[in-house]
């Protein structure tokens, strides 16, 4: 509230019964009525000259008030709610307190005084109006600022990255079988934890692995021909109508811990563009072998640029879900319609092989390990979980393909990948079984659903000994 202003008259009134009492502020209070406090106060204000006549003199009446501002800052009626209180504060700002007592008081009168419009009965005043549309233009502006800020997966991909297809669908030859009898199989090649950019020193897990980029390179150039080879020659002479690739995450190696950090063999971005070079050979390798390629993807744990694996976000924090749009953006601008991504916005993607349901996630969500049996306890736990929450929300499927346990296992309602690199000094140390480097392959039948399941290892050292018998039994 504003303070009391005194009249001329009082303050003369105050010295006049002071005098009376010879300067005796006690019994002067006391004839006045008043504490000896508000006595001194008076006297003050007396010496000062700080009356209220004084005061309505230096501040002038409130139109004058709002007129000044109005011309020296061009303040109008359209201005925000910080605006108009930077506004008030900006010239002399004991001014507007002492005429109206606060800056909301000087606004309501303001917009009155700088817009008056007649007011009807029934309808609001143009300050009414103002101060409605005031509000509108502040929560519009801070809207706009919120979906600038939101980087969603679909503006990501269309305005910066400059993907036309958005939202992918699946292919139609993945959903149902067309043409003759002996295409009635879909190849799937599950393609996830290559680490690439990551180092194994092979004297440091008594010989059995090594890797490099080097390596990894080779072991591409087999994961292709091994693939050719076992889905023409050992599998049956079928007319496969394409295959498909889901990229399951870990794809680089990355830097977060400490001692890969240390031990990477380049950094994270030469990596990265090292790895797209090899994934473009290897899906124009597929597409020119199976004449289609559908490409769906998940991020992994290993590609963030963040301490932690966020839950919010997953996605615009990792190098695996960078190099898929740039994947898919290079398939795009070469016009190739052969190759067709689904780069899921969640850390889970959802896709069907001839009316078989696949739920590809990367598998770091599931923890722990279960002594003898090892990763299958966490997974078949985790498993029936996400099989519970997706049947809650109608999005059931039949097998869940993951990755990050490195750890080829193949079930009917879970598959779990290998991994390119193979066998580390984290798997060495921790007293794991050996995994040789190997990735998934398995046909989707139209009919029968998953049926023949092979892992396609990649090492080009393991090489078929020619000596060894073929079968061999005591005699």
């Amino acid at each position: 509230m504003p303070q009391h202003r005194l009249t001329q008259r009082e303050i003369d009134k105050t010295l006049a019964v002071l005098k009376k009492h010879g300067g005796n502020q006690i019994r002067a209070a006391a004839e006045l009525g008043m504490a000896r406090a508000t006595l001194q106060q008076r006297m003050m204000t007396a010496k000062t000259g700080r009356t209220a006549e004084a005061a309505q003199a230096e501040i002038g009446t409130k139109a004058d008030l709002v007129k000044d501002l109005a011309e020296h800052l061009r303040v109008r009626p359209g201005l925000s709610h910080h605006q108009w209180k930077r506004a008030t504060k900006a010239v002399q700002p004991d001014r507007y307190l002492e005429s109206f007592g606060s800056w909301t008081a000087f606004k309501s009168e303001a917009l009155k005084l700088l817009a008056p419009n007649e007011v009807t009965e029934g309808s609001a005043s143009s300050a009414e109006v103002y101060e409605l549309k005031d509000r509108v233009r502040t929560l519009n502006a801070q809207l706009s600022g919120i979906q600038r800020e939101q980087l969603t997966d679909r503006r990501v991909r269309e305005q910066i990255i400059g993907l036309k297809d958005a939202e992918i669908s699946i292919p139609e030859w993945v959903l149902k079988p067309c043409g003759a009898a002996d295409t009635t199989s879909v190849p799937t090649l599950f393609v996830s934890d290559l680490h690439w950019g990551e180092i194994v020193d092979a004297d440091q897990v008594d010989g059995v692995n090594a890797f490099d980029l080097a390596i990894a390179h080779d072991r591409i150039k087999v994961l292709a021909s091994s693939t050719i080879d076992l889905l023409r020659h050992h599998m049956g002479k079928m007319k496969y109508p394409g295959i498909v690739m889901p990229f399951g995450g870990d794809m680089v190696t990355g830097d977060i811990h400490e001692e890969l950090t240390a031990t990477n063999e380049m950094e994270i971005m030469p990596t990265v563009l090292d790895l797209w070079g090899s994934m473009v050979w290897l899906i124009e390798t597929m597409a020119e072998e199976f004449g289609q390629v559908f490409v769906p993807c998940v991020t992994g744990n290993h590609g963030r640029n963040t301490r932690f694996t966020r839950a919010k976000g997953r996605n615009h924090t990792s190098y695996d879900w960078l190099l898929y749009n740039f994947l898919a953006k290079h398939f795009e601008a070469k016009k190739d319609a052969r190759v067709k991504f689904l780069i899921s916005p969640a850390a889970d993607c959802l896709y069907q092989v001839y009316g078989h349901r696949y739920l590809l996630s990367h598998g770091d969500q599931f923890k722990g390990g279960d002594g003898i049996i090892g990763p299958l306890g966490p997974l078949t736990r985790g498993n029936k979980k996400k099989a519970a929450r997706n049947v809650a929300i109608r999005r059931d499927y039949d097998t869940m393909i993951v990755g990050h346990w490195h750890t080829y296992m193949s079930l009917m309602r879970l598959i779990v990948n290998g991994a390119l690199k193979g066998y580390d000094e984290y798997a060495y140390v921790s007293n794991f079984d050996y995994e040789p480097p190997q990735q998934a392959l398995w046909l989707t039948h139209s009919l029968r659903g998953i049926t023949i399941s092979a892992p396609v290892q990649v090492d080009p050292k393991q090489v078929r000994q020619e000596d060894v018998e073929w079968v061999k039994w005591a005699a």
